[in-house]
């Protein structure tokens, strides 16, 4: 397959930049609701645009009124959600939320995915239980209780948790806490009651809760896919957010180069544009094709995806890995070569530093994952 975009999918990629350029842009989403002390830290008119050019519906399935499209093309929009910082919930609900409803039963999908898809819903997935992503290890129980289940545990930095409608939470209905089987994923209503949520604000202003389940109570239809089958779903859930994830963090790359070279082009130093000096030449050479190695990467890692390739798994943890090994160059080379008032908040340079910090740790880091390469290698 072919490493760039069909003509398609360059149609779309071409709206998805004009829209986020304009409507998504960082004075008129990321400071504004920054400033403002929004308690969701996004807008909630921007997200229902992106449900009425359709978006949201990317990776929902035609038969339930979705678009049916694939990781490609949420990845085309999520590149320019990260070049241009826009806050939104579209990497948590449309996408990793999104993909575990896929997996659940008619009711399910029909309680759930039109709020998705006309933008009036919020979704967030509760898998995390410490200060680092492991989901290998699942200790929140959910046990029989009548004919339903009562959920106790805890999750953490559950991104968007506070805003949603319903969180996705992956639970133990069998073996130890290690095992890989015995999961089970929920879709918990916000309302639930037993279910508390601590808001704390990341360090890109994007907020996110610790969860508390207390004898949460929920129905049997409140099971996404089969009881103690959830793993297989959660994996899923797991390659289409870190893939996700790869592609925002590729326009995080982006949006850093972009606006660096264009200093790089105005700045004058001892009578000549910064751009001119051969060091700073060769800087932005390397970080050119950086990007673009994480941009094929991640554009192959989405291709496996929507073919059921057995390889998507290790091309996932390979975009993942190194899209965050690129981004997080591209913001220290973008503030360096600002120099001083790089580091104030009067650029912007400085928020591409701070998304690319919240955006690594989502679903594991650039260390998790070339781990995880390795033990996928056979070493």
């Amino acid at each position: 397959m072919p490493l760039y975009h069909t003509e398609d999918q360059t149609m779309l990629a071409d709206t998805a930049r004009q829209f986020m350029a304009d409507e998504g842009a960082i004075s008129k989403q990321l400071r504004h609701w920054r400033d403002s002390g929004c308690k969701d830290g996004f807008g909630h008119d921007l997200w229902k645009s992106l449900a009425e050019l359709g978006f949201t519906g990317i990776l929902v399935g035609e038969e339930d009124g979705g678009l049916g499209m694939g990781h490609v093309e949420a990845g085309i929009v999520l590149e320019e959600i990260g070049r241009n910082l826009t806050p939104s919930p579209f990497l948590t609900s449309a996408v990793a939320a999104a993909t575990a409803l896929g997996a659940g039963s008619k009711d399910l999908k029909g309680r759930y995915l039109p709020g998705l898809l006309s933008g009036d819903s919020v979704f967030a997935v509760a898998i995390d239980e410490g200060r680092k992503h492991r989901p290998e290890r699942i200790a929140t129980r959910a046990e029989r209780s009548g004919n339903g289940f009562r959920l106790n545990g805890s999750k953490t930095f559950v991104i968007h948790g506070g805003s949603a409608d319903m969180l996705v939470v992956a639970a133990r209905t069998a073996g130890g806490d290690e095992d890989a089987d015995g999961v089970t994923l929920f879709a918990v209503p916000k309302d639930a009651s037993g279910l508390s949520q601590d808001a704390v604000k990341l360090v890109d202003s994007s907020i996110a809760t610790h969860v508390r389940l207390d004898n949460v109570q929920l129905d049997a239809d409140a099971v996404i896919g089969e009881v103690d089958g959830g793993r297989v779903i959660l994996d899923r859930v797991l390659n289409a957010g870190r893939v996700g994830a790869a592609a925002e963090s590729v326009g995080v790359a982006g949006g850093a180069f972009d606006m660096t070279t264009t200093y790089l082009k105005q700045r004058k130093q001892f009578g000549k544009l910064i751009g001119e000096f051969q060091a700073l030449q060769h800087r932005a050479a390397h970080l050119y094709s950086e990007i673009e190695i994480a941009r094929a990467a991640t554009i192959k890692a989405q291709q496996l995806l929507d073919a059921g390739s057995e390889k998507a798994e290790l091309m996932v943890s390979v975009a993942k890995a190194k899209a965050g090994q690129a981004a997080g160059l591209a913001v220290r080379e973008g503030v360096q070569m600002h120099g001083g008032i790089g580091m104030t908040d009067e650029y912007d340079i400085g928020l591409y530093m701070k998304r690319d910090r919240a955006l690594a740790e989502f679903m594991g880091d650039h260390y998790y994952h070339a781990q995880r390469v390795a033990q996928l290698s056979g070493y």
